[in-house]
């Protein structure tokens, strides 16, 4: 009876040790699973922060900015100019075009007096882009004219309107794609304006040309993204111009009430929108005051 207790009680001890090595067995493979699977995730992260590059230069940078002698266009030359970029830029009077390419510290050979919604003046424009530049990186197109009711305008006066927002965009666009496209690079930002989105009276000619420009990017980048080539859209809200109707002083009236913006703050957009990565697209870009008026 003794002899049987003994052995008992060592079966007992026996099965316990070996569960314990069981238990510990299925502990330490626990262990090895989760030591595995953070060090999987480890490469991963470290390869995602390698591949991280750094933001595209504007230094050196080929740009033509279209319409820089006054407003939007103005300020984005100054900005892209202080920044070491190459810029050629036009507008249809000598004057302003010479007093911006001055405080730009630009020589006169980085400016033209052209118009937009003249083909033959597009033409001339890339030549010089050509000439001047020996190709192009960037198109920032942004030469616009203001606009009255359709009804309110006079007939050749609403379809020059549309020749310069919008086929101004369009066949700048193209010239400049017919460069990158054989380069397999570029960047083309087209400004619009919230008024595509704000529909106020009196804006119908101008909501239509911009609203025009915004479906022809978001179109057309999906045509040239896979051939290396980007678009962006802006579209500013009220921004102080010579666009705008009111005087100077009501312009700076409205900036400070934050009503309206500073040129000088899509300039900004436009060197944040350049200096992404070439993976990074941003269609569609809308800045607008605090307090935008909606009509």
């Amino acid at each position: 009876m003794f002899l049987l207790r003994i052995c008992a009680q060592e079966k007992r001890r026996f099965f316990r040790s070996v569960a314990h090595r069981r238990h510990r067995l299925r502990a330490c493979k626990r262990h090895r699973f989760r030591a595995a699977k953070l060090s999987a995730r480890q490469p991963r992260s470290a390869a995602m922060t390698q591949q991280k590059t750094p933001h595209e230069p504007i230094a050196g940078k080929r740009i033509l900015v279209t319409g820089g002698t006054t407003g939007i266009g103005r300020a984005i030359v100054l900005s892209l100019a202080e920044q070491g970029a190459k810029v050629l830029t036009f507008g249809r009077d000598e004057a302003p075009l010479k007093e911006v390419l001055r405080e730009a510290n630009l020589p006169e050979t980085c400016g033209l007096t052209a118009d937009a919604g003249k083909a033959e003046d597009i033409e001339k424009v890339f030549a010089a882009v050509d000439a001047q530049l020996g190709g192009i990186d960037v198109l920032v197109a942004c030469a616009a004219l203001g606009a009255q009711a359709l009804h309110e305008m006079a007939d050749e006066d609403w379809r020059y309107v549309v020749d310069t927002n919008l086929s101004g965009y369009l066949g700048c666009t193209r010239a400049a794609l017919k460069r990158m496209l054989r380069q397999e690079s570029g960047l083309i930002i087209l400004i619009s304006s919230i008024s595509v989105e704000i529909m106020a009276a009196g804006e119908s000619v101008y909501a239509a040309t911009k609203g025009g420009i915004n479906h022809f990017a978001l179109t057309l980048r999906k045509e040239v993204a896979d051939k290396g080539v980007r678009v962006t859209v802006i579209e500013p809200g009220s921004v102080g111009s010579d666009m705008q109707m009111c005087s100077a002083e009501e312009q700076r009236e409205a900036i400070s009430r934050s009503e309206m913006l500073f040129a000088e703050e899509i300039a900004e957009a436009v060197s944040f929108v350049m200096t992404r990565a070439s993976r990074c697209d941003i269609p569609m870009l809308r800045i607008e005051p605090l307090r935008q008026k909606t009509a």
